[in-house]
């Protein structure tokens, strides 16, 4: 276990959140459904990272660094649009897909609009077990972490999301 420096806490930044931003902007951006506003989300959890990294206690950082993202993102959810929901753009769909991580996925032959729309239906719990999974690759373990639940509630989620995606996507005719 590696505990912070108090003589570097800056390299102490670099170290433990920088491998890892571009994740949190990924997940940020899958959360908010648009760059502007997963910058905003990015930067506040950058500096929720640095003003708290004397309470990571070594591990995993990669988990530590998204639970701040997911924190922090369904924060500026509530506080900016509690009644509104999440939509993404062409251009920033673009900019969010992941076309090696898609083409592992049976829903990878989907048209583009279809996906993106049936992302979007999905509620955003289900849509962030999801896109950690699919798109970042964590564990049920490092979800749980993040997600700050148990991994039977993470698998439970993923599974939903899967079917209600699937589900989806058949009823647009994808296959």
């Amino acid at each position: 276990m590696h505990t912070m420096s108090a003589a570097d806490p800056q390299a102490e930044f670099e170290r433990i959140v920088m491998p890892h931003l571009d994740a949190a902007y990924n997940l940020a951006r899958w959360l908010a459904g648009n760059d502007h506003d997963a910058e905003d989300i990015a930067q506040e959890a950058c500096l929720r990272a640095f003003r708290f990294l004397g309470g990571f206690r070594g591990g995993n950082s990669r988990s530590w660094v998204l639970a701040i993202v997911r924190n922090t993102a369904f924060t500026w959810l509530k506080q900016n649009r509690a009644h509104n929901t999440v939509s993404v753009s062409d251009e920033d769909w673009r900019g969010m897909e992941d076309p090696v991580a898609l083409e592992n996925h049976s829903w990878h032959q989907a048209d583009r609009e279809v996906l993106r729309a049936a992302l979007e239906e999905l509620p955003l719990e289900f849509r962030e077990v999801l896109i950690l999974r699919e798109l970042e690759g964590l564990s049920y373990k490092e979800i749980s972490d993040v997600a700050d639940a148990p991994i039977g509630t993470v698998m439970s989620r993923l599974a939903r999301a899967r079917k209600q995606l699937q589900d989806y996507l058949v009823r647009k005719g994808v296959k």
